[in-house]
C-alpha cells in the first residue's frame, strides 16, 4: 500500500475544491493534494456552453444519482445529475451567475454563524469575479479568476417574456446580483469568449503548473483517517489499487451536499444509530450530518410558439445548425455559446413576502426534462421553482461498502406550505403566458396542457412533473453548537483538522442557483483556513 504525504488534502474538485486547491497552493510553503474521483475535462461537450445537453447523461462525467422513491412525488425517483470530473458540477451546469439574496446571508449570521453576513461574504463574491461588463459597479468584481459575461444578443421571445413581466408589475432588470435582485432580464453566465468557463478552467488550470500542488485523477476517497480526533489523511481507491494519502494540517472535504456527509458517516462520524446499522464504529455521535437536505424543485411548463423562431427550429433545420455553428465560429455568440436558459425572474409570490421568493429559468427551446432531446415543434419553456423551500431531506448510507452509492430522500413537497406554492406558481406562470405580448407568440400549452385546471389538478401535475434544478445543499450544516455539522469556521464539530467548505455547509439554501455561492464558501474557507494555520 502506497503512502504520500502533502499539508492538505482537498476532496473533490468541484466548484468549491478547484478554489481550495488554487488558494491552499498559492503560498510555495503549502504541499497540497486535489482528489477527484472522475477524470480530467478533456471532454469538448464540457467547454461548449449547449454541450449541457450531452453532458446531463454522460456517466463518464456524470455520477447520475437518483434518490428514493419520493413520497410526495408520486412514488418517483428524480434524476440528480452530478459532475464527476475535474470543474465538477461547474462543468456541466447552466453556467449561470446567481449570488443569492443578501437576506440570505445575513439569515445564516442570524443563527450564530458571525462572519457570514452580507457585508462579511460580498468581499469573496467580488474576489472570484472577472466582470467586464459590469467592472466600474462596486457590488462586481473585475479582477478574479472566474469570468463573468452578459448575454447581449436580444432575442424576440425573452424580449417578450420581459415585457410581460412588465405589465405584471416586475421590472426589467440588467443584473440580479445588483442592489436589488427581484425584476425580469437576461442571465449572466461562466462563459469566457464563448467557452463554459468552469472552477477547473478559471482556478486549476492557472494553478496546476505548481510544483507544491499534486492533482490526483480517476481516484476516489473511501474513507478519512484520524490519530484520535485529528484529521490526519484519507484511504482511496485508483482503479484497482487501494492508496493511502496522509495530511500534515488537515484535510478539507468538498466533495458536495450528497458525498460530503457520506463521507463522514464512513468514517464514523454521524448519527450512532445510523452507524451501527451498517456496522461502522462511532467516533462522534452527531446526529445531524446527512439532515437538513434542501434543494430547489422546479416545474416546467411547455409552451407551442406560433412562429419558427425557437432554437428547437434551429437545431431541426440543416441550414439552422449551419447558423448556429457560424455564429459561434466567427463571433462566439448564438445559442451554442449561451446554453440552455437564456433568461429568468425572480419576484415575490407569496402574500407579505419581503423579497422574492420565486425564480424563472427561461428558455427559447422546449423538452421532455432538463438536457433532454428538444421537441419537434417549436417550444418555449417557462421553468418555476420556490426559492425557500420549507421541506427537508437527508442523505443516508446504502453500506459500508465507502464505493456503495448514498442513499438520496430528496422529500420534496413534504411540508404543505411547498405545495401550496407549487400550485400558485404554475399559475402565475399560466398568468404570464397569458399575458401581452408574450401571449401573441404562444399558439398551445403543451403542459400541463388545457384539462389541467383545478388546484388538485395542478398539484397532481406537479407531483408527476417536478424534478431538481440541481441545487442540493445543507447536509453538513453550519452552526455555532454540536447541532451542527460545522462551526462558523468550516471546522467539523469535534474533530481537530477537518473542514468541509461546499454547499452542504448552508444552514438554509439560498435565493437562486448555488455554482458562485459555492465558490465564494470556498475562497472564505481557504482564508479561514490559512488563519488557523498560521494561529
Amino acid at each position: 500500500m502506497n503512502v504520500e504525504q502533502f499539508d492538505f488534502i482537498v476532496v473533490g474538485a468541484g466548484s468549491a475544491g478547484c478554489v481550495l486547491a488554487n488558494r491552499l497552493s498559492a503560498d510555495a510553503g503549502n504541499t497540497v493534494a486535489l482528489i477527484e474521483a472522475g477524470p480530467r475535462d478533456r471532454n469538448f461537450w464540457i467547454h461548449l456552453p449547449i454541450g449541457y445537453g450531452r453532458t446531463m447523461w454522460d456517466s463518464r462525467i456524470n455520477w447520475k444519482f437518483y434518490t428514493e422513491p419520493e413520497p410526495h412525488l408520486a412514488g418517483r425517483k428524480i434524476y440528480w445529475p452530478r459532475g464527476r470530473v475535474l470543474g465538477g458540477s461547474s462543468s456541466i451546469n447552466g453556467l449561470i451567475v446567481i449570488r443569492g439574496q443578501p437576506e440570505d446571508y445575513d439569515h445564516w449570521a442570524q443563527l450564530g454563524n458571525r462572519g457570514w453576513s452580507w457585508p462579511d461574504v460580498l468581499p469573496y463574491f467580488v474576489k472570484l469575479e472577472h466582470n467586464g461588463d459590469l467592472a466600474n459597479d462596486q457590488l462586481r468584481g473585475s479582477n478574479g479568476p472566474l469570468q463573468v459575461s452578459s448575454i447581449h444578443d436580444r432575442h424576440e421571445l425573452m424580449e417578450a417574456f420581459i415585457a410581460a413581466a412588465n405589465h405584471c408589475g416586475i421590472p426589467r432588470t440588467f443584473d440580479f446580483n445588483g442592489r436589488v435582485q427581484e425584476g425580469a432580464g437576461y442571465f449572466q453566465l461562466t462563459t469566457r469568449n464563448g467557452w463554459r468557463d468552469s472552477a477547473a478552467t478559471a482556478y486549476l488550470r492557472p494553478a496546476a503548473k505548481r510544483r507544491n500542488l499534486r492533482i490526483l485523477t480517476d481516484t476516489q476517497v473511501g474513507q478519512i483517517l484520524f490519530d484520535g480526533r485529528r484529521a490526519v489523511g484519507v484511504t482511496c481507491r485508483s482503479g484497482a489499487s487501494i492508496r493511502t494519502i496522509m495530511a500534515a494540517r488537515g484535510v478539507i472535504l468538498a466533495a458536495g451536499a450528497v458525498q460530503s456527509p457520506q463521507l463522514l458517516m464512513l468514517s464514523g462520524i454521524g448519527p450512532a444509530e445510523e452507524l451501527q446499522r451498517h456496522g461502522i464504529p462511532v467516533r462522534l455521535n452527531r446526529p445531524a450530518v446527512g439532515q437538513n437536505l434542501q434543494d430547489h424543485l422546479q416545474f416546467r411548463l411547455i409552451y407551442r410558439i406560433a412562429k419558427p423562431i425557437t432554437t428547437n427550429d434551429a437545431l431541426r433545420s440543416l441550414w439552422g445548425r449551419i447558423k448556429l455553428g457560424r455564429d459561434w465560429l466567427l463571433y462566439r455568440r448564438g445559442a451554442l455559446a449561451v446554453g440552455i436558459n437564456q433568461g429568468g425572474l425572480f419576484a415575490r409570490l407569496q402574500p407579505g413576502a419581503k423579497t422574492p421568493d420565486i425564480q424563472f429559468h427561461v428558455a427559447t427551446l422546449s423538452a421532455d426534462m432538463a438536457g433532454g432531446k428538444v421537441h419537434d415543434f417549436s417550444g418555449m419553456t417557462l421553468s418555476v421553482c420556490q426559492l425557500r423551500p420549507q421541506s427537508r431531506g437527508s442523505i443516508a448510507l446504502a453500506s459500508s461498502d465507502p464505493f456503495d452509492r448514498p442513499r438520496i430522500h430528496a422529500n420534496y413537497l413534504a411540508a404543505e406550505n411547498d405545495r401550496h406554492f407549487a400550485v400558485e406558481s404554475i399559475g402565475f406562470a399560466r398568468k404570464l403566458a397569458r399575458t401581452p405580448p408574450l401571449s401573441d407568440y404562444i399558439a398551445a400549452e403543451v403542459t400541463p396542457g388545457p384539462n389541467v385546471e383545478s388546484a388538485d389538478e395542478v398539484l397532481h401535475f406537479a407531483q408527476a412533473n417536478g424534478a431538481t434544478i440541481f441545487h442540493p445543499a445543507g447536509t453538513c450544516c453550519m452552526g455555532p453548537d454540536d447541532n451542527a455539522v460545522v462551526d462558523p469556521r468550516l471546522r467539523v464539530h469535534g474533530t481537530d483538522r477537518l473542514w468541509v467548505a461546499d454547499c452542504s455547509i448552508m444552514p438554509t439554501l439560498v435565493s437562486g442557483n448555488t455554482n458562485v455561492p459555492a465558490m465564494m464558501i470556498a475562497e472564505k474557507a481557504a482564508d479561514m483556513i490559512l488563519q488557523d494555520h498560521r494561529q
